[in-house]
């Protein structure tokens, strides 16, 4: 691979590929200024510090076009809930731009079709971009610099470490995360972040067609986002305060615990790249904790890079004739949070008031759809997708095969939570399940994970959708027969 600070190419010739590794943006110098502007196209990555390609571009001295173009989530899905993050992140990207001089443009349609188009509009020098980490887009964008007409210069940023760096010693992908955390501690130096690019004085050229934001329609048409605008700040203003708020000295002790703010809360804007994951590894400092869920968010994406069917298949290919139930009633119960166990239905009502659930409780309503409900784990991945402001790609398959059995470094299928154990565990005084479950407000710590054994057993709260014990039987007994 050619080091991002290899001489770009004079504008008359095309095609020229400066690549640069996922993790490792290295050293940024200067790029000769060429005659016509130089387009930055933004996707996943509305932010100006450290920002390769952004800093590329700045220091070339030609004039900038920064470029946003949404395809309805480009093929991967954008739920409701992630589009209005997008929403307001490009508002506050837009206005970033704008207080240094630049105009985003916003497009709608085909990035195959809209980039070279706005390219070849402003016989633009140079086109660079930081690159997408799952495989369907980064192919995709391989033909779009074919497609252009001008040099290309594509830089890492997303991730700390390119998804092709770390192998086996047989040459493979990693399917078992402790093996791939060793090794990526033994190859990957995280170098540190960059600034905020040079962008004075780089006014973006005049009369430049752009869409409005509002044009998009990512916003809801019926209001249900309250929840959504009381929890959350989305832009890179707002991840750049939860970074210097963090505290997270007890990481290790808090972060299993869902009553309380034990956790960093970054992942939406990690998400958006509203903040970039090396900065983030290196203002949290040694706390391993933290680091390693970094690397699991790595991890995440080195998966689906060596495995992208596994979007809609099990890794595990056993799994692909698993006796999975179809309920419509049962799977409503679970998104509304009515299934009568009172940890399950508290995460599911933060996840929809809020976009987010806690990542302890994630694990729990996965295990109770896939175990308790035998429902298959796209079931999930589909809800998770519509109504979480950070809803990965590579995250929520990641997280849904581990908790079905299904995929990589899964959680054997036989090992089956106890939901009234998870809360008696997590949380133990019933703090989290009253906040979200006020019908259980009035009962005592003792059977507050257990409600229908009270003496008053609240009339407005369901009865358990399915007995635990029958409906642990019943899930053995599908993954024995799948085994056979």
């Amino acid at each position: 691979m050619a080091d991002p600070a290899e001489r770009v190419a004079p504008a008359s010739v095309c095609h020229v590929h400066s690549h640069q590794a996922q993790g490792s943006p290295g050293k940024i110098s200067s790029i000769p200024a060429p005659m016509h502007p130089t387009l930055v196209w933004f996707e996943n990555d509305l932010r100006l510090h450290d920002h390769p390609a952004l800093e590329a571009a700045a220091r070339g001295g030609a004039p900038i076009v920064p470029l946003f173009v949404w395809n309805g989530g480009d093929g991967w899905g954008k739920g409701a809930a992630s589009q209005w993050w997008l929403h307001h992140s490009l508002v506050a990207f837009s206005d970033s731009l704008a207080d240094v001089g630049l105009s985003l443009v916003v497009r709608r349609g085909d990035p195959e079709t809209i980039v070279p188009e706005v390219a070849r509009s402003i016989n633009a020098g140079l086109v660079t971009w930081l690159e997408r980490p799952d495989t369907a887009r980064a192919e995709r964008d391989s033909r779009i610099e074919k497609a252009l007409e001008c040099p290309v210069r594509r830089f890492g940023g997303a991730l700390l470490h390119d998804p092709e760096q770390i192998r086996t010693g047989s040459g493979g992908p990693y399917k078992v995360f402790t093996p791939f955390y060793r090794k990526f501690a033994e190859e990957v130096a995280v170098e540190k972040p960059s600034g905020v690019a040079p962008l004075d004085g780089l006014e973006s050229p005049p009369s430049i067609d752009s869409e409005s934001i509002d044009s998009l329609g990512l916003l809801p048409t019926i209001p249900w986002d309250e929840g959504l605008a009381e929890c959350w700040t989305p832009g890179e203003a707002g991840a750049r305060s939860r970074l210097a708020d963090l505290e997270l000295e007890d990481y290790a002790e808090e972060r299993d615990i869902p009553s309380i703010e034990g956790t960093s809360r970054l992942s939406p804007h990690l998400h958006f790249g509203e903040v970039s994951p090396r900065e983030v590894w290196h203002v949290v400092g040694n706390i391993e904790p933290y680091r390693r869920q970094l690397v699991w968010r790595d991890f995440a994406h080195h998966l689906i890079h060596h495995f992208p069917e596994t979007r809609d298949r099990p890794l595990r290919k056993e799994f692909e004739s698993f006796p999975w139930r179809r309920d419509d009633e049962e799977l409503a119960r679970w998104q509304k949070g009515q299934t009568g166990y009172p940890i399950v239905d508290a995460g599911m009502r933060q996840l929809w008031h809020t976009g987010w659930m806690h990542n302890r409780v994630r694990m729990v309503v996965a295990s109770f759809l896939t175990k308790h409900l035998l429902h298959t784990w796209l079931d999930g991945q589909a809800w998770f997708e519509d109504t979480l402001v950070d809803a990965d790609l590579a995250n929520n398959v990641f997280g849904w095969q581990w908790a079905g059995g299904c995929g990589a470094d899964a959680q054997p299928f036989f090992r089956i939570f106890n939901p009234m154990t998870q809360g008696k565990k997590f949380d133990p005084k019933g703090a989290y399940v009253r906040k979200w479950v006020p019908e259980l407000a009035d009962l005592p710590n003792k059977v507050i994970h257990e409600p229908w054994t009270a003496d008053n057993v609240p009339e407005n709260y369901p009865a358990p959708i399915v007995d635990h014990k029958e409906a642990r039987e019943r899930a053995l007994s599908a993954y024995q027969k799948t085994r056979n």
